[in-house]
């Protein structure tokens, strides 16, 4: 039983107050820029600004897919953002992305630019740029679009619930990780039955669904993030494990996954991209 004592009681008006964890330092309750500094820009017409983050993954797969189907508009330049040294509160990349999380891309190729945010926009807007891995049956392309938004819905309870609580929180509260763990095995359950009845997320072709879903839940159950896979029995969900290993064993995946990654496997980390050749 909980000591009434020591329960936290929230004031009448909330007041920033210290939270601890791996990014309490750039955590804060205001939007803008905290610095001047201005984004590279190199020589291709796409220019992403983004982090190996299952978030920015998405979109580095999206851009080699797209370069593996013979897109050669699709090449692109690919800027490191150290999100844990600030480079996204910038006021280059604020004008990019006022929210200021990554990704964000830039497209050069028209007479002005267009900022792309939110990882979902970014796959939906390359996918109508290219005509690519979005179908163009109507029915097939609203489904596409059910399970993209139901992962831009879902992955914040997955990332800044479960995964907050479970690997980053500076203390361990059951409540909070039960609350969690809940939420994503039911969301994994979600996927298995769903890819019981189909190869893909969306059917029988790989989409902009799957490039956004295999970075956090094909993640999840590799083992990927959060080192979480034994806690929430990855192992049950059969038909998601055969997903996620089929997509993960896709060329343009493997060399998507290594854009930006500053972590992990020597080998597998290209901090920065700016020719196909950085990834060979």
């Amino acid at each position: 039983m909980t000591d009434q004592s020591t329960q936290y009681q929230p004031p009448r008006v909330w007041v920033p107050a210290a939270n601890g964890g791996p990014f309490a330092s750039i955590n804060r309750p205001t939007a803008g820029p905290t610095h001047e500094k201005e984004l590279p820009v190199g020589k291709h017409p796409l220019q992403l600004y983004s982090l190996a983050t299952p978030n920015g993954v998405k979109v580095t797969i999206m851009l080699e897919e797209l370069l593996a189907t013979g897109h050669k508009d699709a090449e692109y330049d690919a800027w490191l953002i150290k999100i844990n040294e600030g480079d996204q509160f910038g006021s280059g990349f604020v004008d990019v992305n006022p929210n200021s999380k990554i990704p964000a891309l830039l497209d050069r190729s028209g007479d002005a630019p267009v900022r792309v945010f939110e990882s979902g926009s970014i796959l939906l807007y390359l996918a109508e740029k290219f005509g690519a891995f979005l179908p163009k049956d109507a029915a097939k392309r609203t489904e596409t679009l059910n399970w993209l938004f139901w992962q831009m819905g879902a992955g914040p309870l997955l990332g800044g619930g479960f995964g907050h609580f479970y690997a980053y929180a500076p203390e361990k509260i059951e409540y909070a990780i039960n609350r969690y763990a809940m939420e994503a095995k039911r969301q994994l359950d979600v996927l298995d039955r769903q890819l019981a009845q189909n190869r893909f997320i969306a059917g029988d072709e790989y989409t902009i669904a799957d490039m956004a879903i295999w970075p956090w839940y094909g993640g999840l159950v590799q083992g990927e993030i959060y080192d979480a896979a034994e806690f929430l029995a990855v192992h049950e969900y059969q038909h998601l494990n055969r997903w996620a290993k089929e997509v993960a064993a896709r060329p343009a995946v493997i060399r998507g996954r290594k854009v930006n990654r500053v972590r992990g496997k020597p080998e597998e980390q290209v901090a920065e991209r700016h020719d196909a050749s950085d990834l060979d």
